[in-house]
């Protein structure tokens, strides 16, 4: 965002702006933009620990996709909010064509869809499947869209790669694994033509997750 200070606001902010809206038809707009949102602190194995923290999304636009940027007139409410820290957000130089919009984002519509997500720096291996809140990811997280997420899900939160991930992961100085998107991309998810073992495993790590959501431990 360029200043998270900013950009990234609480619940009961998101519900004062909402509030600031003149009409339904503004609320309802202005509701769509404001994004909830996932740090790598929130992110765990199988879970995710939301903090009630929200993105304005005043997005730049996808010029590949002829998508245009966000008209900030079309927010009131937003804008009063952000001409309240013009100071900081008018000198932020990683800003989108205005000191409201966010920088460009060519990926912006995989953060809608189901998607892998996992923190950069961890003890262990702990990865999300985001299926349906439609959370958006700051600079600390990652994340992975496509093709059999449950059977990828589970294999990369296993006690298995996880030790695997210790012998080719960089570290922090402090010894800590860095789960960087480039070294995860190297571990050896096994391709499978067995599909009753296939949908086996699927089948337990919607589980699992499902467990971790009504607030058991599965971090094994």
């Amino acid at each position: 965002t360029g200043n998270n200070d900013v950009f990234i606001i609480d619940g009961d902010k998101r519900n004062e702006i909402l509030n600031n809206c003149i009409t339904e038809e503004e609320r309802i707009r202005t509701a769509e933009i404001i994004r909830p949102i996932l740090r790598g602190r929130n992110i765990k194995k199988y879970r995710c620990e939301w903090a009630d923290e929200w993105l304005i999304n005043t997005h730049n636009g996808i010029k590949e996709q002829c998508v245009s940027p966000i008209d900030i007139d079309d927010y009131p409410a937003i804008k009063s909010y952000l001409n309240e820290h013009w100071d900081k957000i008018s000198k932020r130089s990683d800003k989108g064509d205005t000191p409201y919009h966010l920088r460009n984002c060519t990926y912006m519509d995989n953060f809608s869809q189901p998607k892998i997500v996992w923190g950069e720096i961890s003890d262990k291996s702990k990865f999300y499947l985001d299926n349906s809140d439609g959370f958006y990811c700051e600079a600390t997280t990652f994340l992975m869209t496509g093709d059999d997420l449950w059977y990828i899900l589970a294999c990369i939160n296993s006690n298995l790669i996880e030790q695997y991930f210790t012998n080719i992961g960089t570290t922090t100085g402090e010894g800590t694994v860095r789960w960087k998107k480039y070294k995860v991309l190297d571990i050896p998810v096994p391709k499978t033509t067995n599909t009753q073992l296939k949908d086996k495993i699927v089948a337990l790590a919607k589980e699992i997750q499902n467990q971790s959501r009504d607030g058991k431990d599965c971090s094994n």
